[in-house]
């Protein structure tokens, strides 16, 4: 038999090929390595990955998601652009060759459905408010009647279809909104932490799943030409399917992640079954008449989350969307023919489907929100965003061609609406929604500002439990009373490790008796337990316990925004070293470094840095038997009166002892001149020299109301050191005993001063200041925890008012659970 026969019978191809030859034996044998079906293929792929990597970077200075460029770059491989050269169509993607690529293509889809299903929360739709499923309903109505209605001018009436299973068709391809792409849009426009992403996700995902539902009805009909008994098996079939894998194969995997014991890796074997129930579920669900994907995507829904989910998602996250999908995407490219949208008529329509499809969803979605209350703006943005399309409808498109319900015409249109109607939403939302920061006009940003008589706000950020006992020691400590309370947000930081999109979790009152479900649950759990019994003990503290999971990138901005929405006044954020056994510091994660640079540059209010060596976690029997020896080291400065002004509050705790250093420049000690930060690629450190002279008058005044109102006696001593230049000051730290249990230090940002002159030189963490970054360093004799303080200065207007104390937020913390909706490995 001859490589290929190609026999034409009315429209159908055959294609026959030799089955033996798959692999070459060599160009020294005279074979030519394109002929044999294995080398063709890896040449295809690699072209294929190569065109769509670089579409990639050539379009990411306008902001295109990847879909475009992998669209766009089996558009370019295929008969439109390169594949109007016959030489090359032939070479490259002969006919024989097709059969092997759309099978490769559809594993990797299978894989990346799964995956997608792996990732996603069902439990979101639950919780989801009636404005997301509201606004899902009305984006997804307008668009399908638009389509019922346009259908009638598109369907070419001798397909033998019936107009009920084209309307299907074509009205789920235009409502649907592809989720995986919008999550990547929403992250890359900053908008996923903003109360219009959370809308635009949840609202997606309901959108998401009704049209899985859709398109199975759908493909049931459409392989039953004639609307028989056999649709209605499809259909009954499928829901049968469906609720086996929830009550039969869910409680089995479920069984697999409970035999593996906390903090252990799954078992290979288990994870080689779970991928193989890929494949089989994808097969039982063609055999019953559905598209194999639909299978794959219910079976990764019913995985449950935790250590398995996100196992499953680093094996096979980057080989199936690096390698195997654009195969998919290429292919759809490949069979889009821009040649055959011909004449006045057909363009005429490709326009009015753009418009007609982009319309639907902004017009139902901008209604609904203004129903809500919401701003026109944001209105039309929520409406552009769940335009998104994607892999769902491109897998619709694809299932109507095969089946015959689209023809070349229609599906190359339908292609070039999803290309165009995706491409144009992140520039059109990036003129038309600039998201302002909205600055919450409150007074107490800071301690000093605060009013000793007021409730004290602070902000705990915690990464492990092996944070809390300090953090709850110095809260402690800090002196809450009656008339002066003070109110803790804890915020567990969890990493996102997902593709999708971050959230922010409110606990409620815990839910006694269930089990976590995985390791960081199970974290959240001890960190919340032990601020509750806190709680419960102080009696004048009040907690709210939530959750971030973000990427460490952006993880500074949930810690910002949550600040400003609580009106919190100091933030305290553990340092990103700890103490090992033989006393010295060792760094945990490095990432944990780069949240807290950005939170010191992004910060609405004060920021604490904890360098935690402990803090008589041990030997505290009682609130009242508690007792701390507490040292301040005043430079002077902003920061340095910031941290005065929380020893202060402190001190007034009847078991805190504490005592006040403060370094005097001597006669010899030289005004230095402004000097850059001793770690030029380090965090943004400020070298702005502040208003010395303005400074200093401060400095006094408060110096002077501290000392009068606390003349020095057995628990307040204060002291001033004559220095002339950093050594002098070093050694005056060191020559201090160990009795103390804490240093407070200004982080001084900006401060020019004589008197830490060259102790910046050899500077570790320069975010610490000069000061702190000595008291934290290993080679410092004291083993004492430190607290490094920069204080919110704002803007100068802000700085020198008086202006009275704005209105306190309305209510208690929030009740109930707000959800971030998600793609994500989290604890569900």
């Amino acid at each position: 038999m001859g490589d290929q026969t190609v026999i034409n019978k009315a429209d159908s191809t055959i294609i026959c090929y030799a089955p033996t030859m798959i692999t070459t034996n060599g160009i020294w044998q005279g074979d030519n390595p394109l002929d044999y079906s294995l080398p063709l293929f890896i040449l295809q792929l690699t072209l294929v990955v190569v065109t769509t990597r670089l579409l990639v970077f050539l379009l990411k200075p306008f902001r295109q998601p990847r879909v475009i460029a992998e669209i766009l770059g089996g558009v370019l491989l295929g008969p439109s652009v390169l594949g109007r050269n016959a030489r090359f169509a032939n070479t490259i993607f002969p006919l024989r060759s097709v059969m092997v690529l759309e099978t490769m293509a559809n594993v990797g889809l299978l894989y990346f459905l799964f995956l997608v299903g792996v990732e996603m929360d069902i439990s979101v739709i639950r919780r989801t408010g009636k404005k997301s499923l509201t606004i899902a309903v009305a984006g997804m109505v307008l668009p399908f009647i638009l389509a019922a209605i346009f259908s009638f001018f598109m369907q070419n009436k001798t397909d033998g279809l019936t107009q009920g299973t084209y309307i299907l068709f074509l009205g789920v391809a235009l409502s649907v909104t592809a989720f995986p792409v919008l999550a990547r849009i929403l992250a890359e426009l900053k908008l996923i932490n903003t109360d219009l992403g959370r809308i635009a996700l949840s609202s997606a995902l309901i959108n998401d799943m009704c049209a899985w539902v859709l398109l199975a009805i759908a493909i049931a009909l459409a392989e039953n030409e004639t609307t028989s008994l056999a649709s209605l098996w499809v259909i009954l079939s499928s829901a049968a399917f469906v609720i086996i894998c929830i009550f039969v194969i869910r409680p089995a995997i479920s069984w697999m992640v409970r035999r593996t014991p906390e903090g252990e890796t799954i078992s290979e074997f288990y994870i080689c079954l779970i991928l193989t129930g890929v494949m089989i579920s994808g097969f039982v669900t063609d055999a019953l008449g559905t598209h194999s994907v639909f299978g794959a995507f219910v079976y990764g829904l019913i995985i449950p989350n935790g250590p398995l989910g996100v196992t499953l998602i680093e094996k096979l996250e980057d080989f199936v969307s690096g390698l195997l999908l654009p195969l998919f995407f290429a292919i759809s490219g490949l069979k889009t023919n821009i040649e055959s949208i011909k004449g006045f008529s057909t363009w005429a329509t490709l326009f009015v489907l753009i418009i007609l499809s982009c319309a639907g969803k902004i017009v139902g979605t901008a209604a609904v929100s203004l129903f809500y209350q919401m701003s026109l703006r944001e209105g039309l943005t929520l409406g552009l965003l769940m335009n998104t399309k994607g892999l769902v409808e491109l897998i619709v498109l694809n299932v109507g061609r095969d089946q015959k319900v689209l023809d070349d015409k229609a599906f190359a249109t339908m292609v070039i609406v999803a290309v165009v109607v995706t491409g144009i939403i992140t520039p059109v939302v990036t003129i038309i929604y600039r998201p302002a920061r909205r600055f919450i006009p409150y007074k107490r940003r800071t301690i000093q500002r605060s009013k000793p008589d007021a409730e004290l706000r602070v902000l705990v950020c915690v990464h492990t439990p092996r944070n809390v006992p300090t953090i709850i020691n110095l809260l402690e400590a800090s002196h809450p009373t009656k008339r002066s309370p003070i109110c803790v947000y804890v915020l567990h930081l969890v990493e996102l490790t997902g593709r999708a999109s971050a959230m922010l979790i409110v606990h409620n009152t815990r839910k006694s008796g269930r089990p976590a479900l995985n390791r960081t649950q199970a974290q959240s759990e001890h960190i919340i337990n032990a601020f509750e019994n806190f709680e419960q003990h102080s009696g004048c503290v009040s907690v709210q316990p939530l959750t971030a999971i973000s990427p460490y990138s952006t993880m500074h901005e949930d810690i910002c925004n949550l600040a400003e929405d609580k009106r919190v006044a100091f933030i305290i954020i553990p340092f990103h070293k700890q103490q090992t056994v033989d006393g010295g510091m060792e760094a945990t994660n490095p990432a944990f470094r780069m949240v807290n640079q950005n939170v010191l540059a992004n910060s609405p209010c004060s920021v604490g840095i904890l360098v935690d060596r402990g803090l008589n976690g041990s030997t505290r029997l009682a609130a009242n038997q508690v007792s701390h020896h507490i040292a301040v080291l005043f430079f002077g400065g902003p920061d340095d009166r910031e941290a005065l002004a929380y020893a202060w509050r402190m001190s007034e705790h009847p078991g805190t002892n504490l005592t006040v250093m403060r370094f005097i420049p001597g006669e010899d000690a030289a005004e230095p001149a402004i000097q850059p930060s001793a770690d030029p690629d380090g965090p943004r450190i400020l070298t702005v020299e502040t208003n010395n002279e303005r400074d200093r008058q401060l400095d006094e005044e408060y110096i002077n109301e501290f000392r009068m109102k606390h003349p020095n006696g057995e628990s307040i001593i204060y002291i001033e050191k004559v220095v002339n230049n950093g050594e002098e000051t070093m050694a005056a730290i060191r020559s201090m005993d160990n009795n103390y249990d804490l240093f407070i230090v200004g982080r001084d940002q900006g401060m020019i001063s004589p008197l830490t002159a060259g102790l910046t030189d050899w500077s570790e963490c320069p975010e610490l200041g000069a000061i702190g970054d000595l008291l934290a360093s290993s080679d410092f004799a004291a083993t004492v925890s430190v607290l490094v303080v920069q204080q919110y200065i704002g803007t100068p207007h802000e700085e020198g008012s008086n202006t009275p104390e704005s209105l306190e937020p309305s209510g208690e913390p929030h009740s109930g659970i707000q959800m971030m909706n998600r793609l994500s490995p989290s604890p569900r």
